[in-house]
């Protein structure tokens, strides 16, 4: 799946996020949200279990994160924060 949107992802980073980065927030945490989502139908032990899902997609994140382009941004599922130490 990285291999099929990291470039439409990138595109997008880089065009809005040169005049209006806020906007770009939402629509990155939704990019997550589908991808728990996809992991809920795609793993029989995760469904109807939002929160294992998403806890697997952080602990993705963490293993590898420049898998996906918001991912390399910084916008990580498993914690909001941008650029905080």
């Amino acid at each position: 799946m990285a291999l099929m949107f990291n470039s439409i992802v990138q595109g997008w980073i880089n065009y809005y996020g040169r005049f209006c980065k806020s906007m770009l927030y939402p629509l990155l945490r939704r990019i997550n949200d589908h991808l728990v989502r996809w992991a809920m139908r795609k793993y029989k032990r995760l469904r109807r279990r939002e929160k294992r899902a998403g806890e697997l997609m952080a602990e993705a994140s963490r293993r590898s994160p420049r898998l996906f382009a918001h991912w390399r941004f910084g916008l990580k599922p498993g914690g909001w924060t941008m650029g905080a130490v």
